[in-house]
């Protein structure tokens, strides 16, 4: 489930709300009871697991000027 970001129109009170994509945006201000808005997150980056990716998966081993013949 994402976490949305939220400001309000009249207090300019920023949160965010962790919710289903399919459910309603949220309407009124916590704390003063105003007017929404959902804000446009830059969204999560990419997330790299492994072990080095260059060093351990596309970098042949070995000395290049050598052949194996």
């Amino acid at each position: 489930m994402p976490t949305y970001d939220y400001k309000c129109t009249e207090c300019g009170y920023v949160f965010e709300h962790f919710q289903k994509m399919t459910d309603e945006p949220l309407k009124n201000c916590p704390q003063c009871k105003g007017k929404l808005k959902r804000l446009i997150g830059p969204g999560l980056g990419p997330i790299f697991k492994g072990t080095g990716f260059y060093e351990t998966d596309y970098k042949h081993k070995g000395n290049s000027s050598t052949s194996n013949k």
